[in-house]
Formats: C-alpha cells, sequence, structure tokens
C-alpha cells in the first residue's frame, strides 16, 4: 500500500490547514456521501481531521465555529454531530469509569489466555494480519497498519466482522484498533466497539452486510462471502451507575507554575487565557501505555510530532524555559523539583491510559510540597453533565446548544 498514506503532519498549522480545505465541504455534501469508504488515499468526503482533534492540536469548538461561519447548522448538522460524537463518548466513560477498567482488565486476561489457547491465538493471529480470506476484512487490516487511519464506516464493518464471523473477543479487536489508530481514543474507540457488539444499545448489535458493503465501497468488494446474518450480543455485566461528572476546581492562578502537557490536550491557550502564565513546561508521552503492547510506530511519531509541536508553540508565545518529553512519574516529578515549581498545571485528563499512568501524579507531586491543578475547557464541563444515556438525548439536551454558542469566544 506504498504511496497512499496520508500526510500525517503533527503541527497545529496542519490541522488548521486541512480543517480550511474541508470547510466548504462540510454541509449538505457531507451528510450525502460521508458513507462512501472509496479505500485508502481517497478519504475525500470525509474530514480526516481526527488525528488533529483527538489530540486537540485543534478543538471541536473551533472546528464547529468554522463550519457555522459557512454553513447553517440544519445543513451542516450531520457533521457536527461527529464531532459532537466524540464529545458525547468522552464524557460517557468519564460518567461510566468502570467500564474503562473492565475493558483494560478483560484485554489483559484474554491477551494471556491466547497463548494458551491454540485456536483462539490461530484466528486472532490470522485476523491481525489480514489473512482471514474475507476480501474487505483484510483489506481493511492492510490500511489501517499501513496508514493508521480507516473510514468511520469501514470501522463498523471491521468490528462486526471480527466479533460475529470471526468469533472474537471484542476487547482483542478494540486493542487492536487502539494500537494502530492515530486517532486512537480510549473513549470513543472502546465504546464504539461496545456499541456494535451490542452492548452500549442492549441487545441492538450492529450486523455487516454484503450488500452494504458492496453499495458503500462503490464496488470494491461486489461479493463477500461468509458473514453472519443474525447474532446476539455477547455477555456482558450490567451497566454501572452514572458517577457525579467531575468538577471544576475554582483555582486562582499562581505564580511558579509549571504546564504539562500530555497527548490528550496540545492546545492550552485556553490555561493562559485564564491567568496562568508559565515558568516551564514539559511533554509527558503516554503512549508506550495505549495498549499492553504499546502503540505503533506511526501513533508514536504523529504523538510525539504533537508534542512537540505544542512545545514549540508555548516557548515562542509564553516564553517558557522548555523541556522536551517524559515518559514516566518520576520524570515529571524530577522536572518540577529541578525548575523548582510551586504546582503543575494541565488540562483536566479525561479517563484512559495516560490517566492510568498518572493516577499517582498528584500524591508524589505534593509530597514534595508542589500542587497540582487540572483545570476543565467549559465545551467539556458543559457537555460532560448530559453524558448519562444516549446521543441524541445529549445532542437535543447539550450538542446543539454547544455548537450554537461555538460561534462566540465565551467556550474557551
Amino acid at each position: 500500500m506504498t504511496g497512499v498514506s496520508p500526510s500525517w503532519i503533527a503541527t497545529r498549522k496542519a490541522g488548521m490547514s486541512r480543517l480550511e480545505a474541508f470547510v466548504p465541504r462540510a454541509g449538505s455534501s457531507y451528510a450525502r456521501l460521508r458513507n462512501f469508504d472509496r479505500g485508502a488515499g481517497r478519504h475525500d468526503d470525509v474530514s480526516v481531521l481526527s488525528p488533529w482533534i483527538r489530540h486537540r492540536l485543534i478543538t471541536e469548538r473551533e472546528v464547529v465555529a468554522a463550519v457555522l461561519a459557512e454553513h447553517r447548522l440544519t445543513d451542516a448538522e450531520k457533521f457536527i454531530q461527529e464531532i459532537c460524537w466524540r464529545t458525547y463518548w468522552k464524557g460517557w466513560l468519564e460518567r461510566h469509569p468502570a467500564v474503562w477498567a473492565d475493558y483494560r482488565a478483560e484485554v489483559n486476561r484474554l491477551s494471556a489466555n491466547a497463548v494458551d489457547l491454540p485456536d483462539l491465538g490461530d484466528r486472532l493471529e490470522s485476523a491481525r494480519n489480514g489473512e482471514t480470506g474475507i476480501d474487505c476484512f483484510d483489506n481493511w487490516v492492510e490500511e489501517l497498519t499501513c496508514t493508521g487511519y480507516l473510514h468511520n464506516h469501514a470501522r463498523m464493518w471491521f468490528a462486526s466482522i471480527w466479533i460475529f464471523t470471526l468469533n472474537l473477543p471484542w476487547q482483542l479487536g478494540a486493542d487492536f484498533f487502539l494500537y494502530h489508530l492515530i486517532d486512537g481514543d480510549p473513549a470513543a474507540n472502546t465504546l464504539s466497539w461496545r456499541w456494535v457488539a451490542g452492548l452500549q444499545t442492549r441487545g441492538k448489535v450492529y450486523l455487516a452486510r454484503p450488500s452494504n458493503i458492496d453499495r458503500f465501497t462503490e464496488g470494491r468488494f461486489p461479493a463477500v462471502k461468509g458473514l453472519v446474518s443474525n447474532a446476539v450480543p455477547p455477555k456482558a455485566s450490567p451497566l454501572p451507575v452514572p458517577v457525579a461528572p467531575p468538577g471544576e476546581a475554582d483555582d486562582d492562578p499562581i505564580e511558579g507554575a509549571g504546564l504539562l502537557l500530555t497527548e490528550e490536550d496540545l492546545s492550552p491557550d485556553f490555561l493562559t487565557e485564564r491567568g496562568w502564565r508559565f515558568a516551564s513546561a514539559l511533554a509527558f508521552q503516554a503512549t508506550r501505555s495505549r495498549t499492553p503492547d504499546g502503540a505503533s510506530s506511526i501513533v508514536e511519531a504523529f504523538v510525539h510530532g504533537g508534542l512537540c509541536d505544542a512545545l514549540a508553540r508555548v516557548k515562542t508565545h509564553y516564553s517558557s524555559e522548555v523541556v522536551q518529553v517524559a515518559e514516566d512519574t518520576e520524570g515529571i516529578v524530577n522536572w518540577a523539583k529541578r525548575q523548582g515549581l510551586r504546582c503543575v498545571v494541565t488540562s483536566y485528563i479525561p479517563v484512559g491510559a495516560t490517566a492510568d499512568v498518572l493516577a499517582g501524579l498528584k500524591k508524589a507531586l505534593n509530597a514534595e510540597n508542589i500542587g497540582f491543578y487540572s483545570p476543565m475547557r467549559v465545551w467539556d464541563r458543559h457537555a460532560w453533565s448530559a453524558c448519562e444515556s444516549g446521543f441524541f438525548k445529549f445532542w437535543n439536551k447539550a450538542g446543539r446548544h454547544l455548537a450554537e454558542e461555538s460561534r462566540s469566544e465565551l467556550l474557551l
């Protein structure tokens, strides 16, 4: 698949350029053509902005504001809803953190069992290597592993075939995606796989059908054979009761603060707009913790590039002393001590691998008499309070309102 990999330039400038180029097609054209998967290097009917949005090299608010500057909400609603799906999934998982913990535990258990169960191990290896004999599936494996990206419709078909036709655990499929996808997001990825499996909307599975694949791939896979036509969801525990959304700490900015950048948010301007000033900045790369096997070289490179781009912007705009990339909590604490910081500030880190690996950071910093603060964006705080049930309830309660307000500068 040489020559068809997208140009993944992990900078804010590249993300904004891609956004500018796509905006004219975000209205009725997107609504009409968004489900067509034309193959690697031909995803012109969708924005392909997800790698930049996932790491907040550009923000949801900026994307929605740019689209609504050229389109009416009624014309661009499908695209804006897709942006809000990522927000919704993050908020839902924030309200149900046990779902993430259970998923990670199952990945570890199943990965260990695959070694001891030859049948599972062999079938898993065939799927991961794209050697199943199902042409469309094997093609998507090649595209994913070579480019770090798949069209959203292909992701749904892929997950359905993995779960129901290949009879493989959904958790290991989600783990495979998280390892390879540049836009791999703990919430959107985990919960989308659960949705296909019939675990998010209980009992309602998503089945990949040959006629649908044929139509929306424009005949690239005209006679897919062997797909199951009926399926039942895997067994699962009842959904946990939603917990309260995280609250915003009302902390006034203080002097002697250091900025900690993570891949969860690489646009720290909203912190300085709230009055924070940073004597030093450090980037933390958590991609080694995305899955038990880390992340692909494509993912590693994009995240590292995004972190370096964010550090360069911080240094240019805020005259901060910049330290490059740390890879463990001890490195963060040592940086804070060397710089004589009174506190470390980072954008709120949502449920996921980054939060897991930094779970003990606040305690470690406090032991050195260094504070730790993680302010939330207004966008997240407003959205997550409405993420108790389904997406369209969220959309009507909060999503539409966020979209309409994004035209202004009230949301940071």
